[in-house]
């Protein structure tokens, strides 16, 4: 049985004590990865921004688990509203031009707690364990 290897992204740790994701031989899960700034600690105030900072974040996650965007299997999205869609959308669309080349993906409306607009949860696949 594969062992679980622990991924951390510094400045954006969960206050629970449960890890930010875990690799286990080509399989990389994430727990939830909101829009902090990993400089600040902070969640912003701007939709836009915690977008930018949740696909951020997602992708130095991935980086530091041996993936990246191309690995991803699986995209769960909660959001506060509606209205959070178009700016997951516009990362979505930068990270996944072709249609024919996306992850498949489910977004739910949430409430988030604590000022979180967005959470992303990924399944990656990676080539090698």
């Amino acid at each position: 049985m594969p062992v679980r290897r622990v991924i951390e992204v510094p400045g954006v740790e969960h206050s629970a004590p449960i890890p930010m994701g875990v690799r286990m031989g080509n399989m990389l899960f994430s727990s939830a990865v909101m829009g902090k700034d990993p400089a600040t600690g902070e969640l912003p105030s701007s939709p836009e921004r915690q977008a930018e900072l949740a696909f951020a974040n997602l992708a130095t996650l991935l980086e530091r688990g041996g993936a990246s965007p191309a690995n991803l299997a699986h995209l769960g999205v909660l959001v506060r509203g509606d209205d959070m869609r178009k700016h997951v959308n516009d990362h979505w669309l930068r990270w996944f031009p072709d249609p024919n080349d996306r992850p498949a993906r489910h977004t739910t409306v949430a409430d988030l707690p604590g000022g979180m607009l967005v959470q992303l949860e990924a399944i990656a696949v990676l080539d090698t364990p």
